[in-house]
């Protein structure tokens, strides 16, 4: 049985913290939550790996580096009720309730989100809550929330979700175009998102998140 623990440790120092990754609470959450829980049970020896763990029908945990940098550009207060799209198996949703107040997650799988929420059980996680829904729907009825993360490539991001994020508020993710990819941070200010470049990265396109495709004869 691996050292976890161990593991863990040396993911952040030589993942996490050679990104430019500054900020405490970003550091202590990647400590602290155990990543080996939050992937299926055949690639728990490669959690620590570095890199995307695939969870099947094109979803992916994102690379620790990428999450780890998008929390750490999004800038998550221990005061915030934080938006989490897509978790799949729980794990952003871990490390952003050890940072936030409170934690909203929408899953579509209803598998994923039934698995993600007993494993945050299992490790009193009592902050975060995951709903089964349509990712692209979020979750308006428990809005409007401080930060917005999107766990996935998007292409768009439908009004309905950013009509969620507060004024002041902010929204990571990673918009793909073709196969280059960019995360990008968004601060709401008079009702508009104005983006920044936070640094590069790639992801599947998330359900509900590509561009529509003009039809062509």
């Amino acid at each position: 049985m691996p050292d976890f623990s161990q593991l863990r440790t040396t993911m952040v120092d030589t993942q996490v913290r050679p990104s430019d990754v500054t900020k405490y609470p970003v550091i202590e959450a990647m400590l602290s939550v155990p990543r080996e829980a939050y992937v299926p049970a055949a690639k728990r020896d490669a959690a620590y790996a570095g890199g995307d763990v695939d969870i099947g029908n094109g979803r992916v945990v994102l690379d620790p580096r990428v999450l780890a940098m998008m929390l750490d550009a999004v800038d998550i207060h221990s005061d915030d009720l934080v938006l989490d799209i897509a978790p799949g198996l729980g794990y952003s949703t871990a490390v952003i309730a050890h940072m936030a107040e409170a934690v909203i997650a929408v899953e579509e799988d209803a598998d994923l989100a039934a698995a993600a929420t007993e494993t945050l059980g299992e490790h009193g996680v009592d902050n975060a809550v995951v709903e089964t829904g349509s990712l692209a729907d979020g979750a308006a009825k428990h809005g409007p929330y401080d930060a917005i993360v999107i766990q996935g490539g998007v292409e768009q991001i439908p009004a309905k979700i950013t009509d969620q994020l507060k004024e002041g508020g902010r929204i990571g993710c990673i918009f793909l175009d073709g196969a280059l990819g960019i995360a990008k941070v968004g601060h709401k200010i008079d009702g508009q998102i104005n983006w920044r470049m936070a640094f590069n990265a790639t992801a599947p396109v998330l359900s509900g998140f590509a561009a529509e495709r003009a039809f062509a004869l």
